[in-house]
């Protein structure tokens, strides 16, 4: 098969689409063909995307930061660490990254790629590991509070994931009570091999609030559909659940 018969290759940021053909290549960053935003924490060059062996790649240019990669089923999920590359075989793929308090998400997208991903019947969101079923509801509303103005974009883009005052406050929480429930929840996440979960210190809980909505909005844990649960009455009562 000739290039001219490749498929082409889409990026979609917060609707702003960019295509490219076999022979060509996009970059993502502070300056790149995809220019994301002027964020200092986020590199000037940080993705570039290739067509390589009959198929499109990705590769991390950056030298520090670390990019994951979600399938649209939310079935299969890889980290490309620093100067790691990974073929897209998938026909939309899901890149998020995060730059100081912000996240972002990327939408790729190839038509006619080789693989599809396939999901069981009956086996629900989330992950290969962990699943929303092994969390309490409580435990849910917490990271629907800290992943809401992620979620709430209209597919791609970037997100300040807010502080836990104010995702206790949009669920009517004490703060305390909302600090056990992210606490448990990285507990589960953290002995299922999530990293970047635990430590101590103000920096590391900011850090620990952008991993966990990074990891859950990756995995579709929690996803733009669940939403309305954060507008019903939420109790005000202790509870003796995680």
């Amino acid at each position: 098969m000739t290039d001219d018969k490749q498929p082409s290759i889409t990026l979609d940021f917060a609707g702003e689409l960019l295509t490219a053909e076999p022979g060509q290549e996009l970059t993502v960053g502070r300056s790149g063909d995809l220019e994301i935003d002027d964020n200092p924490y986020l590199h000037r060059d940080f993705l570039r995307f290739e067509h390589r062996e009959s198929m499109w790649w990705i590769v991390n240019v950056g030298s520090r930061m670390a990019a994951y990669l979600t399938d649209a089923q939310g079935l299969m999920r890889s980290t490309l660490a620093p100067s790691a590359r990974l073929p897209l075989v998938f026909p939309r793929t899901l890149i998020t990254f995060a730059a100081g308090d912000t996240l972002y998400e990327l939408i790729v997208d190839i038509p006619d790629t080789p693989y599809e991903s396939v999901r069981k019947a009956g086996s629900g969101g989330g992950t290969t590991t962990i699943v929303p079923g092994q969390f309490t509801e409580s435990q849910l509303l917490a990271i629907l509070a800290l992943a809401e103005p992620v979620l709430r974009r209209s597919g791609s883009g970037a997100g300040e994931i807010p502080s836990t005052s104010l995702a206790a406050g949009r669920l009517g929480w004490s703060t305390k009570r909302f600090d056990k429930k992210i606490e448990n929840v990285c507990d589960k996440l953290t002995a299922a091999g999530v990293r970047g979960l635990r430590g101590a210190g103000v920096r590391m809980a900011s850090n620990r609030r952008l991993h966990l909505v990074e990891y859950a909005v990756s995995t579709l844990l929690v996803t733009p559909e669940d939403l309305p649960l954060l507008d019903l009455p939420q109790s005000t009562a202790p509870e003796d659940d995680e």
